[in-house]
């Protein structure tokens, strides 16, 4: 098995020939790592269902897909189309975008439903990573992401060498931004128009 080639890659100033490459990959049901604001992702697009079995896998989470993985929007215009946004969401959003934030909203008709969790409801990022954003947007579509973790031992992989070592004969393509610390997103929901943390990460509520 072929083992996922490295790209190195500058966070906040894309280059357009890396990020038509990585959508590329993404366009072909290929599973990418990437650098965002919190830590390294490994993902694919939304409507990928092949891409979407792989991340399952990858994160042993192949029995329980009620829990599922967060979609990685391009900016906030894009959420609704993915989440029901009332105007308490939409404000909250747009204070806290692009950041580290995860947002739980009820999902819309769009989302597939290997993509809800049992309430039907669905965890939006717009993470402040400008690379990453770049792919989404030129995708034209979401990007299913979740962490980038070993699965023996659930040890955050912080760098594009340790991602290749563990990952690399399971994934297609690892994009190099560095070093990037484990910070995970901090998890709002917005459901019922009440803000509620459900997990205190590296994003600070004001």
């Amino acid at each position: 098995m072929s083992v996922a080639p490295i790209l190195e890659v500058h966070s906040d100033h894309p280059h357009p020939r890396h990020i038509q490459k990585a959508v590329e990959v993404l366009r072909a049901d290929g599973v990418m790592a990437y650098p965002t604001d919190t830590n390294y992702g490994i993902g694919c697009a939304i409507f990928s269902k092949k891409g979407i079995d792989r991340l399952y896998q990858l994160k042993d989470r192949d029995r329980d897909r009620k829990k599922p993985f967060s979609l990685l929007c391009p900016d906030l215009s894009d959420v609704a189309k993915y989440g029901l946004v009332s105007n308490f969401a939409y404000r909250t959003m747009k204070q806290l975008t692009p950041g580290p934030f995860t947002f739980i909203l009820t999902a819309t008709r769009t989302v597939p439903e290997i993509m809800q969790n049992r309430q039907s409801q669905v965890g939006i990022r717009v993470p402040n990573a400008p690379f990453i954003l770049a792919v989404a947007a030129e995708l034209g579509r979401p990007i299913v992401t979740t962490s980038a973790v070993d699965p023996k031992g659930g040890e955050a992989l912080v760098d594009a060498r340790s991602i290749k070592e563990i990952l690399g004969n399971r994934i297609d393509f690892i994009l190099d931004g560095g070093m990037q610390p484990n910070e995970p997103s901090t998890v709002v929901s917005l459901i019922g128009d009440e803000i509620t943390l459900i997990r205190q990460g590296k994003g600070i509520l004001s």
